[in-house]
């Protein structure tokens, strides 16, 4: 393992989350989207690219195992948020549900059926929550394959998605220890909270860190 990014608001790890627990474990939120069991096999990244992300796996998703054991790293009762699929067992301590509408877009599912997925659900654990009270269902569009600016990582979510989740956390540090395209640690600083992030595979590494240098010369530019 080893410390791959820092800045005032971000610390992100290159390793192995249930390694890691004693770095992520200690923040005050929850919230990942972990390989849950649906093992993902399939493109990785923007329409048109030839490199091996093309044809990506998710590391860990034959089964909810290692979702598992990050939530019991985690503790039940504590505040989480994290994404999962209808057809796969949600986590035990699993207070509600909210559904991600990922509309306008591609259906995704059985093409033999009249009906293709729109929609993606997010687990809620513990409590503290905050705001004003709402239907449980997310609004905000998918990352499309051929958007130009998709990060490279073969299940990507948008900045907003996680901007107006966020907004809803219980205050103090956000840990993702799932970090994947960097979504829940890039919102995170844009919304000026901490996060501690960890991510096993070095190439998704590359991605955050390339995104929150962005941001950060962005913030510099125009301070």
């Amino acid at each position: 393992m080893s410390l791959y990014y820092q800045d005032d608001f971000v610390t992100l790890y290159h390793g192995d989350c249930i390694e890691l627990s004693g770095e992520w474990a200690g923040a005050d939120v929850l919230v990942t989207d972990p390989p849950y069991g649906m093992a993902y096999k399939g493109f990785g990244g923007r329409k048109g690219r030839t490199d091996a992300s093309r044809n990506s796996v998710i590391a860990g998703d034959g089964s909810t195992e290692i979702r598992d054991r990050a939530l019991s790293a985690w503790g039940e009762t504590r505040p989480a948020l994290v994404f999962g699929r209808w057809n796969i067992q949600r986590p035990a301590a699993t207070k509600e549900r909210l559904i991600w509408d990922k509309r306008p877009c591609g259906f995704m599912g059985d093409t033999k059926m009249p009906w293709g997925s729109a929609e993606e659900e997010i687990y809620v654990l513990g409590s503290g929550f905050v705001g004003k009270r709402e239907a449980n269902i997310v609004r905000c569009q998918t990352i499309h394959s051929q958007d130009v600016d998709r990060p490279n990582h073969p299940t990507p979510k948008p900045v907003g998605l996680m901007e107006m989740l966020i907004a809803k956390c219980p205050p103090g540090r956000l840990a993702d220890p799932f970090a994947g395209s960097g979504a829940t640690l890039v919102a995170a600083k844009n919304l000026g909270r901490k996060a501690i992030g960890v991510e096993l595979e070095e190439r998704y590494c590359e991605v955050i860190a390339k995104r929150l240098s962005q941001d950060l010369l962005e913030l510099e530019w125009t301070a």
